[in-house]
């Protein structure tokens, strides 16, 4: 694998650069050795940020991760890579059409067998029509980082979100 990494606010020591090129280093058995591994370092206050971005044919493998100690943040974002490469391999290699950005073995293995997906819970609940500056009101009472409701004003099913920074998101329907 062929590392980028990069330093935003900050400089990239030895120690963390070797650190990063072993942790991720892991992740070779699943893709082919001239694969670029983009990583994006930045630190802001107390928070330290890794982004790791794999390009692939037809598209990306993208993991994000933010915690107090960049070292965490790593061990993180591997993890996760990981577990959606195992998790999602059947989509990955059928939405690019072919594995030739993954090593044989990755694409030979089932591992679906480790990590069903199952749905596990089921609500039903009465949807009364509100703004969404309401819906974000109902959302942070209910400690929620998204909430399901039926705008007032389109009367179509809407989804408001938490993003970072404090800010709202809100996801309507494109019909």
């Amino acid at each position: 694998m062929k590392f980028y990494i990069l330093g935003k606010n900050m400089d990239v020591s030895p120690a963390l650069d070797t650190a990063i090129r072993e942790k991720l280093g892991r992740l070779d058995k699943f893709f082919v050795s001239d694969t670029e591994v983009h990583v994006t370092l930045s630190v802001e206050k107390d928070r330290h940020k890794i982004e790791v971005t794999i390009p692939v044919k037809g598209g990306i493998i993208r993991s994000e991760q933010v915690s107090n100690d960049m070292y965490v943040s790593l061990d993180l974002v591997e993890e996760i890579i990981e577990r959606q490469l195992k998790k999602y391999k059947n989509k990955i290699i059928d939405k690019h059409q072919s594995g030739e950005s993954f090593k044989r073995d990755y694409i030979e293995k089932d591992y679906m067998d480790d990590e069903d997906i199952r749905i596990v819970r089921q609500k039903q609940f009465d949807m009364k029509p509100m703004y969404p500056e309401d819906a974000c009101v109902q959302m942070e009472l209910l400690g929620h980082s998204f909430y399901v409701f039926m705008n007032a004003e389109t009367e179509q099913i809407n989804v408001v979100y938490k993003r970072k920074g404090n800010t709202y998101g809100l996801i309507e329907p494109d019909i």
